[in-house]
């Protein structure tokens, strides 16, 4: 895997420290309530793991499935896979996202979620992409801004592969290209 990486984007250590510093900025502002953390898989799941760990405040947590994605593009169509197990009525919510790259995913999760009215709804995401969105999102805790390029690892993938890279890393050009030539 190693070998297909082009440059490495973020370290393991800056991951770390940054996640435990939005850890403690979640723990500061929730402080005396009880959030839900919504994690969106797969590509959020090492960093919803790393951060519930970093907030000293109880949570609860929850999941969603939702594709948008065919291989290194965004479709555009926002699909639900699979959705939350229990209500949000009436409760803070704080989705945990992998990275904002279009809007289109955030902005119809935020929808989605606002109909289930919970009392308060905010969006954390380890990566936000440097690029002009289609659909502008606020986005209330970002672990680090990201330029355009097709990043993968602690969590995020390329046709199923690198998520379990420690780090954040750019793919070489020609193992995107070369990985889609190979897939149905």
């Amino acid at each position: 895997m190693e070998e297909d990486i082009a440059r490495v984007l973020i370290t393991e250590e800056r991951l770390r420290e940054r996640v435990c510093e939005l850890g403690g900025f979640i723990s500061q502002d929730y402080r005396g309530r009880t959030p839900i953390l919504v994690c969106i898989l797969k590509g959020a799941f090492i960093f919803l793991a790393d951060l519930v760990r970093s907030i000293t405040i109880p949570v609860e947590m929850d999941f969603m499935t939702v594709s948008s994605y065919n291989l290194a593009t965004s479709s555009g169509v926002v699909r639900i896979i699979g959705d939350l197990a229990g209500s949000i009525e009436g409760r803070d919510v704080l989705i945990v996202e992998d990275i904002i790259d279009s809007g289109l995913t955030q902005s119809y999760l935020r929808e989605n979620l606002l109909v289930r009215r919970p009392s308060d709804l905010k969006i954390c995401a380890l990566l936000v992409k440097q690029v002009l969105r289609k659909i502008e999102v606020r986005v209330d805790y970002v672990g680090f801004e990201i330029p355009g390029d097709f990043v993968v690892g602690y969590g995020l993938d390329y046709s199923g592969r690198y998520r379990n890279l420690s780090y954040i890393g750019v793919l070489k050009d020609e193992v995107v290209s070369g990985l889609g030539a190979d897939l149905p």
